[in-house]
C-alpha cells in the first residue's frame, strides 16, 4: 500500500498549486517534497540503518531548498506564505 495515494497528493496540489491538475506549479512540488520527507523521516526514526532511504532523504532535502531558494528569489510573498502555510524554516 503506497503512503501516498493519488488522491492526498491530488489534495496536495488542489491546495498548494491552485488547482489538482497543477503539477508543475513550484508550491505544489515543495508541498509533495515536504509530505514525502515527514514521512520518510518517520520511517528512519524506527529503521535507523537503512542508509539509502537516508540517502533519499537527503536528496529529496536538497531539491525542496533549491526549489524554496528558486521561489524566494522570484516570489518573495509566496515564498513567506507558503513556509508559513507548510511550518518549516522559523
Amino acid at each position: 500500500m503506497p503512503y501516498l495515494t493519488t488522491e492526498k497528493r491530488q489534495t496536495i496540489f488542489a491546495n498548494f498549486g491552485g488547482k489538482a491538475e497543477n503539477t508543475g506549479s513550484v508550491e505544489g512540488q515543495i508541498a509533495l517534497l515536504t509530505e514525502r520527507i515527514s514521512n520518510i523521516s518517520k520511517h528512519l526514526q524506527a529503521n535507523k540503518q537503512d542508509h539509502s532511504t537516508q540517502r533519499g532523504l537527503m536528496m529529496m532535502v536538497g531539491q525542496r531548498k533549491r526549489l524554496l531558494g528558486y521561489l524566494q528569489k522570484n516570489d518573495l510573498q509566496g515564498y513567506r506564505a507558503l513556509i508559513e502555510k507548510l511550518g518549516i524554516r522559523k
